[in-house]
């Protein structure tokens, strides 16, 4: 079956470039970008946090496609793949849980939601909160009332 699978690829591969119409032009050799030319340069780059949330997309998509042939045959699995899928869902909850905290989802909508409660929203870092400075009192300072 492989090799069948190889075969079909490769022979796809060779018909594509044997048959394809070869015509390059100036429009079809320049670089593509969404079909639409450019007007001027972008504000900013695309911050890091755009690629984090890329990659706990495909985290998440990968958890789904091992979710699902499991819970086709859960019923044979018994116990072993009730244990199993415990750990693989905790791990997959530890990684979001790591994601959030470093606040790979604080950007765009969430930004501006920390800007506005002028704290993060969905860092763990602000969990328990700061404790706040005891006042100086009679007790503490030693002094007679």
């Amino acid at each position: 079956m492989l090799i069948l699978a190889s075969l079909f690829a490769a022979g796809s591969f060779f018909a594509s470039t044997l048959l394809a119409p070869k015509r390059p032009t100036a429009a079809k050799l320049a670089p593509y970008e969404c079909g639409i030319v450019p007007e001027y340069e972008p504000a900013e780059r695309f911050p890091v946090k755009f690629y984090l949330v890329a990659m706990v997309f495909i985290v998440f998509d990968i958890e789904l496609v091992f979710l699902y042939p499991w819970a086709v045959i859960f019923r044979r699995l018994e116990l072993f793949g009730l244990v199993e899928m415990g750990i693989f869902l905790a791990t997959v909850v530890v990684a979001f849980a790591y994601v959030l905290s470093v606040g790979a989802l604080d950007w765009g909508p969430a930004r501006k939601m920390s800007e506005f409660a002028g704290r993060p929203v969905l860092r763990a870092s602000t969990w328990p909160p700061p404790e706040q400075p005891e006042t100086a009192t009679a007790e503490t300072t030693g002094e007679a009332a």
